[in-house]
């Protein structure tokens, strides 16, 4: 088996024929934690969408080399209106193994009772979502990454309106998924948490500024490089400029996470 487990591939990104990422080019690598930062509008959420299939690429590709994927959007993007309850929520996620429509067997209802203890929801099965706080709705979503039992995770910014005590227990969650082999990528905009907890960042500023270990990646040029990229984008520019970078006059920046 191969270490990587993406490789980008002058991956282009974008909507209505105009580019959010462009001309990303490298790979992530097996069983690892990986921060994805960057300001707002710099293609964080358009790449983790690209690399769960939701969206197609305008040019390049995104290669995967895993078996199943569990991917946590943003609780903006979710409708908590709909009349559904907690068990009905982290059911979902074993659609992969028995279809949306397939009946959950003894041992799936055994490795969802597990999940939601593990994220300290036993006893809130039949609790409409609608009733859940902001922190109890993003248990009910990792429960329901658990139940997937993925080998590439991807979360877009999971911590974000969550209190303290539960980031805390979600960090040690996500841990312990890359301590038993799988990879996560995680949208962040707290630098002081992903300076703390996580020892590979990706920034972004549409295009790739730096890919690595956090400590190297983090530093006050590459963010300074990263911001004035943002504020010199011109929107109404065509859907993709030249083809470079911040650093590459050839259009790709190859990074191995």
């Amino acid at each position: 088996m191969s270490d990587t487990c993406l490789k980008f591939d002058n991956l282009t990104l974008g909507y209505q024929g105009h580019a959010a990422v462009h001309h990303l080019s490298g790979e992530i690598r097996r069983g690892t934690l990986t921060a994805v930062v960057g300001a707002n509008g710099s293609g964080k959420s358009t790449l983790m969408k690209g690399i769960a299939g939701i969206l197609k690429p305008i040019s390049g590709a995104c290669i995967s080399e895993f078996s199943r994927l569990a991917y946590l959007p943003q609780q903006s993007e979710l409708d908590r209106t709909f009349p559904a309850r907690v068990i009905d929520l982290v059911s979902l996620g074993f659609w992969q193994k028995r279809g949306l429509l397939g009946r959950m067997t003894p041992a799936d209802k055994t490795d969802l009772a597990a999940c939601l203890a593990a994220v300290g929801l036993t006893g809130f099965e039949k609790r409409p979502l609608d009733s859940l706080s902001g922190g109890q709705m993003q248990r009910a979503l990792f429960a329901r990454a658990m139940v997937q039992d993925a080998d590439l995770i991807l979360l877009d910014e999971p911590f974000n309106a969550v209190d303290e005590r539960t980031i805390g227990d979600l960090v040690v969650l996500v841990k312990r998924w890359v301590a038993e082999g799988r990879t996560v990528l995680c949208v962040l905009h707290d630098h002081a948490l992903v300076r703390a907890h996580f020892p590979r960042t990706l920034l972004m500023a549409r295009t790739l500024v730096g890919c690595g270990a956090t400590d190297t990646v983090l530093t006050v040029d590459n963010l300074l490089r990263a911001r004035g990229f943002q504020e010199a984008w011109d929107d109404n520019a065509a859907w993709c400029g030249d083809g470079r970078s911040l650093d590459d006059a050839s259009g790709q920046v190859v990074a191995h996470v």
